[in-house]
């Protein structure tokens, strides 16, 4: 089947916005196995927009077009739709009375331009919008069936996965039963994985299993795209490819589908009826960031303590002046630790400084990363050297403090080498 997903929008075509939406739906299309082989982009014109909707048309089998639903005068979505399919405009009754209930329950009164966004072609196929004003609608132009979305991403998210991509499904005569299992790693690239996963795909052998990866420093996500004739064959399909694929990546898979490394971290320590109190230089508190506002967080982060310079740790912490007075070391590192979970009364402490190489602002140059973590058992260190610039250190510093406290959690190794350390 071929797709264009057509965005509109001045605001988008002249860079003003980064087009995020654009990147979200083709990844949730090429999730189902639905690749799109055009992506255009139009400014708030009718012309250009008449003429691209026409040209979608004749080429496309389905296009998402997104954006200019709103209600201001440059949102022409629904109008030019309209021209293009050769019907008028109407009023959807049941549109306008969901918008006017929807205003209500907020005590506001509705302006009277919102009416234009219950304004469909006569013969659009009305898609709900739980969310906002903007509904969405389907209707033939040309040979192509579109779907015109609304440009908030919340609102454009919750319509492609739960109406539009279905929509697409069902016309495109694929098994209407699909599952995407995925699984994210830190420590490991995409070659090695590929590697490690060779032949993965043959363990299905109707071919209703299909491997990839999006591969985002410091993760990379493995995803198993599975089809069957229904959800009872789609799991008797995954659940041996998706034990293959732990069973490769062992330690390295932190988390999988919706989890984070972070929310894995969060649940081990409330399980534990665990504390947690972080140290970070460099990092600028990113550590904590990450995890600190996360629900439930509050019964288990303890304190969160960041630093410019190693020296402050003395004031902060006490330590003596001897531990910091050169490069850092286990035992400083260790120090550190154990000095965080005693003051704070934390039951485990991460800490994480960073030594930068002297012009890390370069491409080949990088840091030393000291990970340390102290709890009730005692104390564990790992050293690692990343290169690739600040930022590149600063990305791996936050991930591998969490990937080495959740290790530590599973009873894991700590220390154990990874894709992106150089000796």
């Amino acid at each position: 089947m071929r797709i264009e997903i057509l965005c509109t929008g001045d605001e988008v075509l002249t860079g003003k916005i980064v087009n995020t939406n654009f990147s979200y739906m083709a990844q949730k299309l090429e999730d189902v196995g639905l690749s799109v082989h055009w992506g255009t982009t139009v400014g708030d014109d009718r012309e250009s927009l008449l003429a691209a909707f026409k040209l979608a048309g004749e080429r496309a089998d389905a296009v998402i077009v997104n954006g200019g639903l709103g209600p201001t005068v440059d949102d022409l979505s629904q109008e030019i739709a309209a021209q293009a399919a050769g019907v008028e405009l109407v009023l959807h009754e049941g549109w306008l009375a969901t918008m006017e209930s929807f205003f209500t329950r907020r005590a506001r009164t509705m302006p009277p331009n919102n009416v234009k966004q219950a304004m469909l072609p006569a013969t659009a196929e009305m898609i709900d919008n739980p969310i906002g004003t903007a509904c969405g609608f389907a209707l033939d132009i040309g040979k192509a069936r579109f779907f015109f979305t609304p440009g908030v991403p919340r609102e454009l998210r919750r319509m492609l996965e739960e109406q539009v991509i279905p929509r697409i499904l069902a016309r495109s005569g694929e098994p209407a039963s699909i599952h995407l299992k995925r699984f994210h790693s830190y420590g490991i690239g995409e070659s090695h994985a590929d590697q490690l996963l060779t032949g993965l795909e043959d363990l299905d052998p109707t071919g209703g299993v299909k491997l990839g990866f999006r591969a985002h420093y410091p993760q990379l996500e493995t995803k198993l795209t599975v089809r069957g004739k229904d959800m009872d064959d789609v799991h008797r399909k995954l659940a041996p490819v998706a034990a293959a694929v732990r069973e490769r990546l062992g330690n390295f898979i932190m988390a999988e589908d919706d989890q984070t490394l972070e929310g894995v971290v969060l649940a081990e320590l409330t399980k534990r009826q665990a504390t947690l109190t972080v140290v970070e230089t460099f990092t600028a508190g990113q550590i904590a960031a990450r995890f600190a506002h996360l629900p439930n967080a509050e019964h288990v982060f303890r304190r969160g303590v960041v630093v410019r310079h190693l020296t402050e740790l003395h004031n902060v912490f006490g330590l003596s002046d001897v531990a910091l007075s050169s490069a850092l070391t286990e035992e400083a590192t260790g120090a550190a630790a154990n000095a965080a979970r005693d003051q704070t009364k934390a039951s485990h402490a991460l800490v994480s400084l960073i030594e930068l190489d002297e012009g890390a602002d370069r491409m080949d140059f990088g840091g030393t990363l000291w990970t340390g973590i102290a709890t009730p058992e005692g104390t564990e260190v790992r050293r690692s050297r990343i290169l690739g610039g600040r930022e590149w250190v600063r990305l791996g510093a936050v991930e591998m403090g969490l990937d080495c406290l959740r290790r530590q959690l599973q009873g894991l190794p700590v220390v154990e080498r990874i894709d992106f350390e150089k000796t």
